[in-house]
């Protein structure tokens, strides 16, 4: 069973999706399906509560349950994404060497966009070699916002 709850941030609408007393997706301004459950289970109680203490700046980091779905790969580079530090970054090039594929860079910047937790799993501390904010799934404006939140980038 599937159960969403739903925050209204600055960012936009925020569904935060639980399976299994974890969560497996976060949605933001999206269409979510209709099969999930509108229930505030403690974990969804307690997520909310992070979210919103994070867009707050009063959060560095997360500690719920996550589980993403996805591929070996995907999961490994998400693993990855989890260890950079609240306000720096890194470049997918410098992800691709620490899972041990130097040469996946691409490959890594596909598993970002294809990451079902963002901000909890934080692909928005991830930017090109050249230092340029390129490729988040939810739009630079966001990733700028998030990365400006967390003191990376001086207002």
């Amino acid at each position: 069973m599937k159960y969403i709850e739903e925050i209204n941030t600055k960012i936009g609408t925020i569904y935060l999706i639980e399976e299994k007393e974890q969560i497996i997706e976060i949605k933001i301004n999206e269409k979510v399906q209709e099969n999930i459950i509108k229930k505030n289970t403690p974990l969804l109680k307690e997520s909310k509560k992070q979210i919103e203490e994070y867009l707050e700046g009063k959060r560095k980091a997360f500690t719920v349950p996550l589980n993403p779905k996805g591929t070996e790969f995907m999961k490994k580079v998400w693993t990855n994404l989890k260890n950079i530090p609240y306000g720096e970054v890194r470049s997918y090039q410098q992800i691709a060497k620490e899972i041990g594929k130097p040469k996946a860079a691409r490959a890594v910047g596909m598993a970002n966009h294809k990451n079902p937790i963002p901000i909890m799993i934080p692909c928005h501390r991830v930017i090109g070699s050249n230092g340029k904010l390129v490729g988040y799934a939810l739009g630079i404006d966001k990733k700028s916002f998030l990365l400006e939140l967390e003191g990376y980038i001086k207002k």
